[in-house]
């Protein structure tokens, strides 16, 4: 009776010891619909609309029911599909997105969301392709419309820019001319009076780490790489580190063969020579897009830079817990512990065998 109740002391601790080391997220419970992610920050309009652009409304359109592309700020919400009705001025759109990441979708920001109703939500009409389809009004074509998304697996409200491009309608739709906004967009790039945007950072280029609504400190972030030969990856989710409001990525790579990467004029080098794979840490320059990157590789004898891509998302960022390094010194801690507890019952039960 003596051992058995020192076995359950043994257990208990372990079980106290394997929750501290959960992320915060998952000991920490709030009410389901009032969370906001920290982490994202509302994208400005510039990124998903063109230079130039004007609202059109419901009045500038003929009534009837029509195909129409969506533009997302966020990869990680990507419509599919989009079919807009008008009636009367009154616009009103389903779109389908390519997964089923979200319980609900809000008309207007995150924060608003998280103090709105529940019957202000819209829901999702799943079809039978598995894809989440979602019943919108739409203000405006050609306008930056925010858009608060719930996620499932975060259990919080992130914000989103969607643009209906007026442009993808069929033109005897519009009772109006829409302007070349491709064509004014290009000439002014060439006129010097707008930045490139998502252009490669040229050689010459210093490439500037993004502001970041976080407290500083360390955090984990999935990415994406492209690029190459195919063969070359990354660990997801990597490290993310914070310093004075501006973002930082730490890159393992899954080879040992890459002794330096490069950004713009910037070069980062292989801070695990000679003790494993290739590990970078880099500037993010922006995430839910594209961002371009230089490894220069020794694999082949002569060193030669490859041209890859980096996608960081946003929406992914969570607890440093959650990366595999982190969860497996949990794991480890536990069996430390199991393995102590056991041998400890053991020799108990060896020394009541022998008296």
């Amino acid at each position: 009776m003596h051992i058995l109740k020192k076995f359950i002391n043994m257990a208990v601790i372990a079980v106290i010891i394997a929750v501290l080391c959960l992320p915060d997220a998952v000991v920490a419970a709030e009410a389901p619909y009032n969370r906001v992610a920290s982490t994202t920050t509302q994208i400005a309009p510039e990124e998903v609309s063109k230079y130039g652009m004007v609202p059109i409304y419901g009045r500038d359109i003929k009534d009837g029911t029509y195909k129409i592309e969506v533009i997302s700020s966020s990869s990680m919400f990507r419509v599919t599909e989009a079919e807009l009705t008008v009636k009367n001025g009154n616009m009103e759109a389903i779109i389908t997105l390519s997964g089923h990441e979200y319980s609900f979708l809000y008309s207007g920001t995150g924060k608003e969301a998280s103090s709105a109703l529940e019957s202000d939500f819209i829901d999702y009409t799943e079809g039978s392709d598995g894809l989440y389809s979602y019943r919108m009004s739409v203000e405006a074509l050609n306008k930056a419309i925010p858009c608060a998304a719930f996620s499932k697996k975060k259990e919080q409200w992130y914000d989103i820019m969607l643009l209906f491009d007026a442009s993808s309608l069929p033109k005897e739709a519009l009772l109006i001319d829409l302007p070349d906004y491709d064509a004014i967009e290009e000439v002014m790039k060439k006129a010097g009076k707008l930045a490139p945007s998502g252009d490669k950072l040229t050689d010459n280029v210093k490439p500037i780490p993004m502001k970041i609504d976080m407290k500083d400190g360390e955090y984990s972030i999935d990415v994406t790489l492209t690029g190459g030969s195919g063969k070359a990856g990354v660990s997801s989710p990597a490290l993310l580190k914070v310093r004075n409001g501006q973002a930082y990525a730490v890159l393992v790579w899954s080879s040992d063969n890459y002794d330096y990467m490069r950004i713009g004029s910037e070069k980062y080098y292989n801070l695990k020579e000679g003790e494993g794979n290739s590990t970078f840490e880099i500037p993010i320059t922006k995430m839910d897009n594209e961002m371009d990157v230089i490894g220069n590789t020794t694999a082949m004898g002569t060193p030669h830079e490859v041209e890859y891509k980096l996608t960081f998302y946003r929406e992914a960022i969570g607890d440093k817990n959650n990366m595999p390094q982190e969860a497996a010194k949990r794991v480890i801690v536990i069996a430390f512990f199991i393995i102590v507890g056991g041998g400890i019952l053991n020799h108990f039960v060896q020394k009541k065998r022998r008296i």
